[in-house]
């Protein structure tokens, strides 16, 4: 579902129009999350608005680079909550519900800003004043380049909107990359984004620790229905012995799916409140649909639940359970 082409517009005259903007993203944020936000507020920026990047998880590690001079801040109350409140513009990327901003939640609603949401997720909750959900697009990187097009793009602003669009497309890999997709990343290195920089920065800094557990995660790998399905699951005394932490399993759902015959690969996650589960699917396989038994969401191919308070061991039989149906 495209967002009203009257919310696109609109979203556009209140960024030319307003001077000050909060800018937040979901819970443990991606490339992607990462990427739009900078992108956005260095855009703001460079035309003189006051533009404040507030998330309740801390920047991981991998995507410091594009945020050298350390301006996003990690959400504190007695520092942030009167910027909540005092902000013309608060908008969220990547998320599109505002439980998804954990901790700032409550001071997020209660503040009298004009809310922005900007996402590509399915559902989309009802608490923006403004809405730009496409769930056709890649990656939210995507529908804030089609924001800001038109405009002249730094290479600054280039390199983190080509950063969360390489990032939520594998690399350009996934369903939904097309020529137009293309097209705009080509925009991107003219504009002065690095493809072999950035590249390298993302997926060719690994520590020795995640190198240690990517060999763990693999020696326990599963599979299931016959090949259909591959599992691997990582606990919290894994991370401990490799000093490695939840960041630091990005894209390890992309190993059960190198397995000849896989159309399901789930990644098993144990959290200290619970368990994290990711899910990725080939063709017509409702990753989405799956997620939502337990209470996640995501897309067709690419989906995620968090389930709090919950065991690993019964986790991974009840969604092992619940997956065969779908393949």
């Amino acid at each position: 579902m495209s967002a009203p082409a009257g919310d696109e517009q609109a979203i556009r005259d209140l960024l030319r129009a307003r001077k000050n903007f909060v800018l937040t993203t979901h819970i443990n944020p991606d490339g992607d999350a990462i990427g739009s936000e900078l992108a956005m507020a260095l855009f703001l920026r460079e035309a003189g608005k006051t533009a404040t990047i507030i998330n309740h998880s801390p920047t991981p590690a991998v995507y410091d680079f594009l945020d050298l001079a350390g301006t996003i801040r990690q959400y504190s109350p007695a520092r942030d909550n009167g910027l909540l409140a005092g902000a013309e513009v608060i908008v969220v990327l990547d998320a599109n519900r505002s439980d998804r901003t954990a901790s700032m939640e409550a001071p997020l609603l209660a503040s009298r800003a004009t809310k922005v949401c900007i996402d590509h997720h399915l559902d989309p909750g009802s608490f923006a004043d403004l809405t730009l959900v496409d769930e056709d697009a890649t990656s939210t990187g995507e529908i804030v380049y089609r924001l800001l097009v038109g405009h002249p793009l730094s290479p600054d602003v280039a390199s983190a909107l080509y950063t969360a669009i390489m990032t939520d497309t594998g690399s350009f890999r996934y369903p939904r990359v097309d020529p137009a997709i293309h097209r705009i990343v080509a925009h991107l290195l003219e504009c002065g984004a690095d493809p072999v920089a950035l590249y390298s920065k993302v997926y060719e800094r690994w520590s020795p620790g995640r190198i240690h557990l990517l060999g763990e995660t693999l020696a326990r790998l599963k599979t299931d229905a016959e090949g259909r399905i591959a599992s691997v699951a990582i606990t919290q005394e894994m991370l401990k012995r490799t000093g490695t932490a939840e960041e630091d399993t990005d894209n390890f759902t992309m190993y059960p799916m190198s397995l000849q015959g896989v159309v399901l690969g789930i990644l098993f996650l144990e959290l200290p409140e619970g368990v994290k589960v990711s899910f990725r699917s080939r063709g017509k396989i409702p990753a989405d649909e799956l997620a939502r038994e337990f209470g996640g969401n995501g897309h067709r191919n690419a989906a995620g639940a968090r389930l709090p308070g919950a065991g690993l061991a019964d986790v991974e039989q009840r969604i092992l359970s619940a997956a065969r149906k779908y393949v």
